[in-house]
């Protein structure tokens, strides 16, 4: 009977650790997913503020003012601009 109760508790001790490695591994498993979701907010957030950055960069007026002035250019006047007909315009309308 002592023989059959010292395996039992081996067996409550082995599971008892199994049990606590993984609790522990999970504990470990959830900082990695929360400093993941973290690094996520990060990127959004820096992401969102790309957008912005791009958009003012985009922005029409700004290009037509460092064109302007760095590149010297200007818009031609009406006598300057040439419209084409798109010749399978014509054909289309048929």
């Amino acid at each position: 009977m002592l023989r059959f109760n010292m395996i039992l508790l081996l067996i409550v001790v082995v599971c008892a650790l199994g049990v606590v490695t993984s609790q522990h591994r999970a504990r470990k498993l959830f900082q990695a997913v929360e400093a993941e979701q973290e690094r996520a907010r990060q990127l959004d957030i820096e992401y969102g503020q790309l957008q912005l950055e791009m958009s003012t960069w985009a922005n029409h007026p700004r290009i037509e003012k460092i064109a302007r002035e760095r590149l010297h250019m200007v818009a031609p006047d009406a006598l300057g601009r040439v419209v084409k007909a798109d010749p399978a315009a014509g054909r289309r309308g048929r």
